[in-house]
């Protein structure tokens, strides 16, 4: 284990704040575009879109409210990683210049609903995905699945899928966050909820002495309800998203579940607009991460 990866290691198993989720790609991106003030209009094809994107990112990453100290992680798409800001490697200019540790996303996407649940699509190419982020300083990775009610075979088909892709990530001496999903708006979040956390605690039943996965999970119907995650010896930490909640009901859910922290993406730039001056922008900015790392890790 290289000095750098155990010194990321450490901070992510130390540090009481929260990891941003910067890591929407196409299928998200036209949206968050349009609420961050970019309309349709202004790029034509994905390398535009992906460029306004960054633009947007690469904002947020070098305003001076975001580092280390309120901002442990982020997590980036695979375009952002590969594009620089101010001139480094977005993931060494996270590291090297801002103490936040570097995450990819490595998931393809979703695969068509089945059994009220959405599978990962298959990934072929993951290792080699992997071999480039070791090679641009990558920490670990994110992949989500989604659960849309509480169907145990359902449930159980998404959490074997994610530790298995976690064992090819684990291989690499990557940390993985692995994000089954819960809707917010399903029927039977509750339920869906109580299966997911026996799925997952068998899991780590299963999982090899001395490795440690992280877990991005749906802020939960009952207070504390993934305590036993967050006190397990394989785990390393448990984040929360915000899965459609507004800021505010987020960060009040989360001030009630000990010991995870946020990993907000809607949630952290909610407010953010493309033609606000420097000054708000970081004003803005400053207050959505304060509310954020207030709420975590109590």
């Amino acid at each position: 284990m290289s000095t750098t990866h155990q010194n990321q290691l450490e901070a992510v198993r130390r540090h009481r704040g929260f990891i941003a989720a910067l890591d929407q790609s196409g299928g998200s991106s036209p949206g968050a575009l349009r609420k961050y003030g970019v309309s349709d209009e202004a790029w034509s094809g994905d390398d535009e879109m992906f460029d306004h994107i960054h633009a947007m990112r690469a904002r947020i990453v070098t305003s001076p409210s975001f580092n280390g100290d309120r901002v442990m992680g982020a997590i980036l798409f695979e375009g952002t990683m590969d594009r620089e800001v101010e001139g480094q490697p977005s993931a060494e200019y996270l590291w090297k210049n801002k103490g936040v540790v570097p995450f990819l996303k490595v998931d393809k996407g979703l695969a068509d609903e089945g059994d009220g649940v959405q599978l990962m699509k298959p990934n072929p190419d993951l290792e080699a995905l992997l071999d480039r982020g070791l090679g641009e300083g990558i920490f670990g990775t994110k992949m989500r699945s989604v659960i849309k009610v509480a169907s145990e075979s359902g449930v159980g088909a998404v959490v074997d899928q994610q530790f298995s892709e976690g064992a090819r990530i684990l291989a690499k001496g990557l940390v993985p966050i692995l994000e089954p999903e819960v809707d917010i708006n399903s029927p039977s979040k509750a339920s869906a909820e109580d299966l997911l956390l026996a799925a997952l605690t068998a899991g780590l039943d299963e999982l090899p002495d001395g490795q440690q996965v992280m877990f991005k999970l749906t802020l939960p119907e009952v207070d504390d309800h993934y305590s036993e995650l967050v006190d397990h010896a394989k785990v390393l930490k448990v984040v929360a998203l915000s899965g459609g909640y507004s800021r505010e009901e987020a960060n009040a859910r989360l001030s009630r579940n000990r010991g995870m922290v946020a990993s907000f993406s809607r949630a952290l730039v909610e407010d953010l607009v493309v033609d606000q001056s420097a000054d708000d922008f970081d004003a803005t900015l400053d207050a959505s991460i304060a509310e954020i790392y207030a709420a975590g890790d109590l």
